[in-house]
């Protein structure tokens, strides 16, 4: 029997690399359905905190989940939401 992951699922996989403390992955899709420019990709809201943040501004902290998820952005993910907050905040 085969498993199918999700597109959270795959999110929450690829961000495990950062040791997440905390996140909270919440999946708005559903009421995005049907707007203009959406080519069906999810649509998703991400708090994360880590460590790894640390010593790193917004721009840096973005860039490191971007590039995790860089796949997902270009097929699976139409928009992303991110808060990284790093573990000393």
């Amino acid at each position: 029997m085969m498993s199918t992951q999700t597109t959270a699922d795959v999110i929450r996989a690829k961000l495990a690399e950062l040791t997440p403390l905390e996140l909270e992955l919440q999946d708005d899709s559903a009421s995005h359905a049907g707007h203009r420019g959406n080519t069906g990709g999810g649509h998703f809201n991400l708090t994360i905190r880590s460590a790894k943040f640390d010593g790193l501004s917004q721009v840096q902290r973005h860039r490191l989940v971007y590039e995790l998820l860089s796949d997902e952005m270009r097929t699976s993910i139409h928009a992303l939401s991110i808060r990284a907050i790093a573990a000393n905040e």
